[in-house]
C-alpha cells in the first residue's frame, strides 16, 4: 500500500484481517497533505449521490465508537443569498435521502444558530439545518487505523518515499530512497495528489487526477462568544464556510486551484480572499488572521473516487479520487475495497444504498486503466 492517508490506512486496517499489510508514507507524519488538512466535518451538503450514499454508510463507524471518541455530533446550516435560493432547493433535495431531519430555516433561527450571519437584503435569506452533522476527529481516525494494522503484524512505515516501482514474479516490488525493498501480490496506489504519479513509475497509465489546493484560515469570534456549539455553515453553491475551531472560527472560500501535487501553502490572494468572505457572509470584521494553512483535495474527472483494479496491470488495484470528502467516506470505501480485493460478497449495505463496484471501478475513467508499454 503507497500512501498513509485516511484511504489508505482505512483500507489497510479492513485487510489486516486477511493478511499482512505494508502501507508506506513518504511523510513523517500520517495524513499531512490532506487527510490532516480537512475541515474534519462530515455532511450531505458535498458530492454526487454515489458520495452521500458513502457518507451515509460510514456514519455508523464513527458514531459506534462512542461519544467524542471519533467524533462528536454538530449541526449544519446550509444558507443562501436570494440568488441561491434555487440551488439551496435542490440540495434540499438531493439531500432528503440521507438527512431525515432536514428542516427550512428563517432568518430568526439561523441567528439563533450563528449570531454573526449576515441576514436579510444583499445577504443571507434562507437556511437549512441538518441536526445530525458530525465533526470528525482525523488524528484519532489516523491513529486507529494505523493501530489496527499494526496489531495485525502489519506495518506502517513512514518517512520512506518510493523511487521504485516494478512487476516481480506475479506480484510489484517497491524500492523506497532508504534502500528499504518490500514485494507483494497486492500493489494499492492511495497516494492522493501523487496517485498518477505513482501509476507512471509503476508503468500504469494514469486516471487524470486532478489536485486542487484549498485555502482555510483561522479568525477570532466576537469577544467572549462561546462559539463550541455553532454550527457547520455554508452557502448553498460552494462559496464560503465557516465552524468552530478550539475556541476560533475557521473559513474557507472554497477555493479549488488547479495544483501540481506538491506540499500545499496558503496563497495571499486566497487568504485575503478568505477574509473577504468572512466580512461578506458574517458581521465579523478579520482584525487578524490567527492561522492559514491549504491542502490538496485530488478528484477524478466525474467527483466519484476510483477503486478497483487496474484491467491491465495485474494486481494494481487503485483507491485515489476522494476530493473533499475522504474523512467522511472512508469506512465505507474501506468495506468495498476489502470486497473488492479478497473477492467477498459486495457489501449488502452498499449495494441497498445504490452504490456498486461499476461505480468506483477505475475503467470508467476515460483515458486511463491501460498498461503502458
Amino acid at each position: 500500500m503507497i500512501g498513509g492517508g485516511v484511504a489508505g490506512l482505512s483500507a489497510g486496517a479492513r485487510l489486516s484481517a486477511h493478511g499482512r499489510v505494508v502501507v508506506i508514507e513518504g511523510e513523517k507524519a500520517l495524513g499531512h497533505h490532506s487527510s490532516g488538512r480537512s475541515a474534519t466535518f462530515s455532511h450531505f451538503g458535498i458530492g454526487n449521490r454515489i458520495v452521500r450514499a458513502l457518507t451515509a454508510q460510514s456514519r455508523g463507524f464513527f458514531i459506534d465508537a462512542g461519544d467524542d471518541v471519533l467524533c462528536r455530533r454538530s449541526p449544519a446550516l446550509f444558507v443562501a443569498t436570494d440568488e441561491m435560493v434555487p440551488e439551496l432547493d435542490a440540495l434540499a433535495r438531493d439531500m432528503a435521502a440521507f438527512a431525515p431531519s432536514l428542516a427550512p430555516q428563517g432568518e430568526a433561527d439561523m441567528l439563533r444558530l450563528f449570531p454573526p450571519l449576515r441576514t436579510g437584503a444583499d445577504a443571507i435569506v434562507a437556511g437549512l439545518l441538518d441536526p445530525d452533522g458530525l465533526r470528525l476527529d482525523s488524528d484519532a481516525l489516523l491513529q486507529a487505523y494505523a493501530r489496527t494494522i499494526r496489531a495485525a503484524d502489519g506495518e506502517v512505515a513512514i518517512g520512506r518515499h518510493v523511487r521504485a516501482i516494478a512487476p516481480d514474479g506475479g506480484g510489484w516490488r517497491v524500492e523506497t530512497d532508504t534502500g528499504e525493498r518490500w514485494t507483494a501480490p497486492i500493489l494499492i496506489n492511495a497516494a492522493g495528489a501523487w496517485a498518477d504519479a505513482v501509476a507512471a513509475m509503476a508503468g500504469v497509465r494514469p486516471l487524470g487526477l486532478k489536485p486542487l489546493r484549498r485555502t482555510i484560515i483561522v479568525v477570532d469570534p466576537p469577544e467572549g462568544a462561546d462559539v463550541r456549539d455553532w454550527p457547520f455553515v455554508k452557502t448553498a453553491v460552494d462559496d464560503f464556510y465557516v465552524l468552530p475551531e478550539s475556541g476560533r472560527l475557521m473559513a474557507s472560500p472554497v477555493d479549488e486551484v488547479e495544483s501540481d501535487p506538491c506540499d500545499a501553502q496558503p496563497e495571499e490572494y486566497d487568504v485575503a480572499l478568505a477574509a473577504w468572505k468572512v466580512e461578506r457572509y458574517t458581521t465579523l470584521s478579520v482584525a487578524r488572521i490567527a492561522h492559514r494553512w491549504a491542502g490538496l483535495r485530488t478528484f477524478t474527472a466525474d467527483r466519484t473516487p476510483a477503486a478497483g483494479f487496474d484491467p491491465q496491470a495485474r494486481g494494481y488495484f487503485w483507491l485515489a479520487g476522494q476530493g473533499g470528502f475522504g474523512l467522511q467516506t472512508a469506512p465505507a470505501m474501506a468495506e468495498a475495497v476489502e470486497a473488492l480485493i479478497t473477492g467477498a460478497a459486495w457489501p449488502e449495505a452498499l449495494a441497498e444504498a445504490g452504490v456498486s463496484a461499476a461505480h468506483l471501478a477505475p475503467e470508467r475513467l476515460s483515458g486511463g486503466c491501460s498498461k503502458q508499454v
